[in-house]
């Protein structure tokens, strides 16, 4: 297939194609050459079947199961160490990872060179007149006092609504009558499922929205490119500023910037004991939610003609993410306007799923990802828990999720960290074709 790439680019790409395979051939080598290699591959995948198991019994049992699972994940990978330093195989083990770590970094390098990513397009906005700040004083630890960003706002012509924290508020209604008086840009210092509401109301209106990073995770900020650490540099877009149009996920007709979980995730947030105790709650609740001893299990359909049947978990989200994990160390969003929601789907009936999905990750027994523009979840009951970014809410079943692409403007610092571009998929048939120049 001819594709269109910049002058260079297909030498460069030609040539961390071949150090790419030259490299995963060297690991190879390394394994069936030298002595023990074929020790070392199966020592090291039971070693990771066997923390999975240890995990699933953590996680989906209690009292000794629990408890035998919890030493067989601890011991596993420490045994498999063992092994490999009483079999003198660390120098064959160390030189077969930095050659496919070197593999890897090459292919990648290859595949972006050859496609290089695209990242979502900022386009000139003027400054607003009337902008109006909602912020949450006890979002994030109190990062509203801490940076001092109602002050720091004012003086760049903000109006700042300041919420109590103490009583729960309507932060949509907050929102719509700042738009009766006046306002022609709407942001939000506080959490995620805050961003949501008041950016449902800046599309209901058209204007623009301003994302302030004072939140706890502010995973939408990180998407965005903000600075995660540094909230008042998103004050910066009030005076030079620039505007992306990203899409607004829905469900059950309520906006939400992240993630919508069903299942497993969304029965445990439920529960009263969950904030003060996280760890403890899912603990508690895991297995007789994994077993099918309390919660249900869901059917969904994907844009009508793909069908996800009694999956124990569902996340929806704005936009698929890097990881199925959006929770995951480098799970991102690295654009907002591909017009499609995430689509992750789990069912692990038993220990032996669960090493699987070990092993093989994405492509592992009983785990879905796909792409969507609509998903409709079904369950036997008349209603279902949903965690809509992380908020819990109970919502009536069919319970509709849908895009809405490029609905929302955002306001975003012209100097800013920038979100990162996704490579293409790493595909190796597409590494060798590269290297042969056939992809050309």
């Amino acid at each position: 297939m001819a594709l269109a790439h910049p002058p260079g680019a297909p030498a460069r790409a030609r040539l961390f194609a071949l150090l790419a395979l030259l490299c995963a051939l060297g690991a190879g080598v390394a394994l069936v050459a030298v002595g023990g290699g074929l020790v070392v591959v199966v020592v090291g995948a039971a070693g990771a079947a066997l923390t999975a198991v240890g995990t699933w019994w953590v996680v989906a049992h209690r009292g000794p199961v629990r408890l035998a699972g919890g030493v067989l994940a601890v011991a596993a990978p420490v045994a498999v160490l063992v092994i490999y330093a009483r079999a003198d195989l660390w120098p064959t083990v160390l030189a077969a990872i930095v050659l496919w770590v070197a593999a890897v970094a090459c292919a990648r390098t290859a595949l972006r060179a050859a496609r290089p990513p695209a990242g979502m397009r900022a386009v000139a906005a003027e400054r607003p007149r009337h902008p109006v700040l909602i912020m949450n004083p006890k979002s994030g630890g109190g990062k509203v006092g801490r940076f001092g960003l109602a002050e720091k706002g004012e003086a760049l012509g903000a109006r700042v609504v300041l919420l109590d924290g103490d009583v729960t508020t309507d932060v949509a209604a907050v929102a719509r009558r700042a738009v009766a008086e006046g306002a022609d840009l709407l942001g939000v210092a506080g959490g995620d499922g805050t961003q949501a509401r008041v950016a449902e109301v800046a599309v209901e209106y058209g204007l623009p929205f301003l994302v302030i990073s004072a939140g706890t995770r502010n995973h939408f900020a990180m998407d965005l490119g903000l600075d995660r650490e540094d909230p008042v540099r998103c004050l910066d877009a009030l005076a030079d500023g620039e505007e992306l149009s990203v899409d607004l996920g829905s469900v059950g007709g309520r906006a939400f910037v992240n993630t919508a979980s069903f299942g497993v995730y969304a029965e445990v947030v439920q529960r009263p004991e969950y904030r003060d105790a996280k760890a403890d709650s899912a603990l508690n609740a895991l297995p007789d939610l994994l077993r099918g001893d309390a919660g249900r299990t869901l059917d969904a359909t994907a844009d009508g003609k793909t069908r996800l049947e009694a999956q124990q978990a569902l996340l929806i989200s704005n936009n698929p993410y890097s990881s199925p994990d959006p929770t995951a160390v480098g799970a991102r969003r690295s654009r907002l306007d591909l017009g499609v929601l995430g689509v992750v789907g789990l069912r692990v009936d038993n220990a032996a799923q669960a090493a699987h999905i070990a092993l093989r990750g994405a492509r592992g027994t009983g785990l879905r990802i796909l792409t969507s523009r609509q998903v409709v979840i079904g369950s036997e009951a008349e209603s279902i828990p949903v965690a809509v970014d992380g908020e819990p809410l109970t919502l009536p079943t069919p319970v509709t999720c849908s895009i809405r692409p490029g609905a929302l403007r955002v306001r975003v610092p012209r100097d800013r960290p920038g979100a990162p571009t996704a490579g293409p998929p790493m595909e190796w048939r597409d590494v060798l074709a590269l290297a042969l120049n056939r992809l050309w």
